[in-house]
């Protein structure tokens, strides 16, 4: 590990309780938010940023579950069923991330996000 990462910081914290927040109110969102605050932010190489983004989504995604789970506003059988399919996606996704350039892991990033951006106003 290195002193960056090792030492506390409080605007890595920051960072941790802006993107959790956003998790949290809409039920995701604060992952995707990481890989540009990692990116431009923080200055976390492209590769890098996309693995600790998913690393830190398993936080924000657990602590949110449970509180959705404990007031009863989620669905077991989608749930389970969208689970087989994430997990075998993710494998997937992880072996193709060490294949692409940091440019074309940009671009297609930019792409979703724009494409997520337009079926969510429109």
């Amino acid at each position: 590990m290195n002193k960056q990462s090792s030492d506390f910081n409080f605007k890595n914290c920051f960072i941790g309780l802006f993107t959790g927040f956003i998790n949290g109110v809409f039920g995701s969102g604060g992952g995707t938010l990481l890989v540009p605050i990692l990116n431009n932010i923080l200055k976390v190489e492209e590769h890098k940023s996309h693995s600790t983004a998913l690393a830190i989504i398993i936080f924000l995604s657990t602590t949110s579950s449970i509180i959705y789970i404990s007031k009863g506003t989620y669905d077991v059988g989608l749930t389970t069923q969208a689970a087989i399919g994430s997990i075998i996606g993710g494998i997937i996704g992880a072996k193709l991330l060490s294949k692409v350039t940091g440019k074309v892991l940009r671009i297609g990033f930019g792409i979703v996000m724009v494409i997520a951006a337009f079926r969510m106003v429109f």
